[in-house]
């Protein structure tokens, strides 16, 4: 599912609210959600999953074109893990 797949979800779901206010609640989440993250913080939503960083030390890369050794630089990356009643519903799913 796609961000506008979600705000026209929202707006059909609930007929109070515009696609205008839709949009506006989806970004308003995401950039407090994007914000957090940003602070380090851990976000954890209860029956769905968590977002956490995860530290990616320096290391040395190969370019796979010409084969070269490239470094590449420490970075945190956003990690998402499931909740259990999240991969429970997914797994009954299937």
């Amino acid at each position: 599912m796609t961000r506008s797949e979600l705000i026209i979800r929202l707006a059909e779901r609930f007929p109070q609210l515009v696609t205008k206010d839709a949009d506006l609640a989806v970004k308003m989440i995401l950039d407090a959600m994007t914000g957090a993250l940003v602070q380090g913080d851990r976000i954890e939503i209860r029956g769905f999953g968590s977002f956490a960083l995860n530290y990616r030390p320096p290391r040395v890369g190969r370019n796979p074109k010409s084969g070269e050794k490239v470094s590449v630089p420490a970075k945190y990356v956003p990690h998402f893990k499931a909740g259990k009643e999240l991969r429970e519903r997914v797994d009954r799913s299937r």
